[in-house]
């Protein structure tokens, strides 16, 4: 069973926007920090944000900064992460995951315990 299950990619057109789904399971995700990471074909794995288990700080890669946001809903098990003004370089496969203590150094992808398996954002006009 896959502890945590991405939804929500599609394709969109530049300047548009997706709202990316990651829900559990089984278990309870306000015991975790979630990490969204993305990966593009040829490329490593980038840490996109992260959203802290202990107050719900929120925490963006430059790249992301302003058009992103994390957020969470821990009665419906979900973190959602709201992409606006889709840019060419946002294009890849998105993945959430979860470790068991806060958001410093959130992009080292070694670190999380649960992983989902990817939902695929197109950006193209």
């Amino acid at each position: 069973q896959v502890p945590l299950v991405e939804s929500g990619g599609d394709l969109v057109q530049p300047g548009g926007s997706l709202r990316l789904s990651c829900v559990s399971s089984g278990f309870r995700l306000n015991y975790y920090s979630i990490g969204w990471f993305r990966q593009a074909p040829g490329k490593e794995r980038e840490g996109v944000g992260c959203i802290s288990s202990s107050d719900g700080s929120t925490y963006y890669a430059d790249s992301v900064k302003g058009r992103f946001t994390i957020s969470r809903d821990d009665d419906q098990k979900s973190v959602y992460l709201e992409m606006n003004n889709l840019k060419p370089d946002d294009p890849a496969i998105y993945y959430c995951a979860a470790r068991q203590w806060g958001c410093n150094y959130y992009s080292d992808s070694t670190t999380y315990l649960h992983w989902g398996q990817g939902t695929r954002v197109t950006v193209s006009s």
